[in-house]
């Protein structure tokens, strides 16, 4: 006997061959989220963040030693209280336990978003918020010896490193720009 019960709706951000599709044409289009993890000597911690499409920027983030829901919908809501009047973005996540429960789901209901998540299985899908978390483990994480470091500082140290990406770090399809220094740019950030 096979279990039966209701795959989520959701948004499927397809583009006319039927590929998916993760660019948009301006802030607040296209979210996606994800989960990462680090381990340090004293103990590990866990980041759930949330990318605009747009730009590749970090436009909010949680992380905690627990990789629970109050986590990823800690990130969430941090990125909602950002919207502007009538934005309504495009939410995609992998199919992860955080982003079918019913706590994340009240708040995509509450914000008017619209969930995306992966196929079953296709880990390119997440190919945008993996990128980032490459990046900084590249950047930050890899190559230091985190032994005496507590985890109390490791999350300030990971927390500034977000900052600093957001805000200072240039990348090469941003005309040579941070994410910040884009969206001021084209007078889309103050």
């Amino acid at each position: 006997m096979q279990a039966r019960y209701r795959m989520p709706r959701t948004t499927l951000l397809r583009d006319a061959n039927g590929a998916h599709h993760f660019g948009a044409d301006a802030p607040n289009e296209v979210w996606i989220t994800h989960v990462t993890k680090f381990r340090i000597p004293a103990g590990k911690a866990y980041l759930s963040s949330i990318v605009d499409c747009f730009d590749g920027m970090p436009i909010s983030w949680s992380v905690s030693c627990s990789p629970d829901a109050e986590m990823a919908n800690s990130s969430l809501l941090g990125t909602c209280s950002q919207l502007g009047e009538g934005e309504h973005p495009i939410v995609h996540s992998d199919r992860g336990c955080h982003y079918r429960w019913p706590g994340w789901i009240g708040i995509c209901s509450e914000y008017g978003l619209r969930r995306s998540m992966s196929r079953k299985g296709s880990s390119p899908d997440n190919a945008r918020a993996e990128g980032l978390f490459g990046r900084l483990k590249v950047e930050f994480f890899y190559g230091c010896d985190w032994t005496g470091v507590t985890m109390e500082r490791f999350m300030e140290l990971l927390d500034e490193y977000l900052v600093w990406y957001r805000d200072e770090r240039i990348k090469s399809d941003l005309g040579y720009r941070s994410p910040m220094q884009y969206r001021k740019d084209l007078g889309l950030a103050a």
